[in-house]
């Protein structure tokens, strides 16, 4: 049981190492409860890679869907490449996500239950290869919303307040 924890950490840290992010979806999380996440790798074309190499991308109305047992990512928007040709790619077409095949299968079966969404939480480099960090995730209701903003603020406040005591100003 502890090596199998001792090589999650391992395999975590390995992970964050060599990562170079392009984008991230920061109102992700702030809309959605987020269940379960999943590193899946992206089929691109070369202007896309050139274009995600100059930080061009943006995930804010990204999603994911699940058709005919693939993954895809769908209005993700990537720029043209400025210096591409008539071989430059469509900014927001369907790309299609990389994952096993279990994951794939446990994604099916998590979104047939109903009530999830599958949501782009960043995009990054690694391994010099383009990975998607994508999310299960649960909508949040407004009035979850304005607890979390709250519970962030009030640790805020302790945090700051226990600064303060420790330098012995409060």
């Amino acid at each position: 049981m502890a090596t199998d924890k001792k090589k999650a950490d391992r395999a975590s840290e390995a992970r964050n190492l060599g990562r170079s992010l392009i984008a991230s979806n920061r109102k992700a999380r702030h809309d959605y409860a987020i269940i379960d996440t999943y590193e899946a790798g992206i089929s691109l074309t070369g202007t896309e890679v050139k274009s995600l190499r100059a930080g061009r991308a943006s995930l804010i109305d990204g999603f994911a869907t699940v058709s005919d047992d693939e993954v895809w990512l769908r209005n993700v928007h990537i720029a043209e490449y400025a210096e591409g040709t008539w071989t430059n790619h469509a900014p927001r077409r369907a790309r299609k996500l990389l994952l096993h095949r279990s994951e794939i299968d446990k994604l099916m079966q998590k979104l047939r239950e109903g009530g999830v969404a599958l949501i782009p939480l960043s995009m990054y480099f690694s391994g010099g290869k383009v990975k998607v960090e994508i999310a299960l995730g649960r909508g949040k209701k407004e009035y979850d919303k304005r607890q979390t903003l709250a519970k962030r603020d009030s640790d805020r406040e302790l945090a700051k307040y226990a600064g303060r005591r420790a330098k012995g100003m409060g």
